[in-house]
């Protein structure tokens, strides 16, 4: 494993992702959240939700690392292909289930089902691009 790219991979998709969520959960798609039932905190810790974003990043790339050898593909597709995987063992069913157990809309199910698509893809293909084994 090379832990320098992994924690390169780890700083460049927590940053990706921070601008992505700001940019789409705090400006352009806000409005979801305002819809009932309107169950959001009022207040954001950003140090905690920083500290947790890093760490959950670190671990998306160190997961990428330990499988590597066994994910088709080069490169971007390589990356691409595990966030795929990533997405529909983990986001899919997760956030599927939400509104079964959850007072929470259907539409932002349906906004953080297709944002945590497109930021798996994403972040998937920066990670084939930078982390590379020899």
């Amino acid at each position: 494993m090379n832990i320098k790219r992994i924690l390169i991979a780890g700083i460049v998709v927590w940053l990706v992702e921070f601008v992505i969520g700001a940019l789409t959960c705090g400006w352009l798609f806000n409005w979801v959240y305002k819809l009932p039932p309107n169950i959001w905190k009022t207040s954001i810790n950003m140090i905690g939700m920083n500290i947790v974003g890093i760490i959950r990043a670190m671990m998306f790339v160190l997961v990428f690392a330990i499988f590597y050898k066994g994910i088709p593909g080069k490169g971007a597709k390589k990356g691409i292909v595990y966030g795929l995987l990533i997405w529909l063992v983990g986001a899919l069913p997760g956030l599927a289930g939400m509104p079964f157990y959850m007072t929470i809309a259907n539409t932002v199910v349906i906004y953080w089902l297709i944002q945590c698509l497109i930021l798996s893809l994403l972040t998937g293909a920066i990670i084939g691009v930078i982390y590379k084994e020899k």
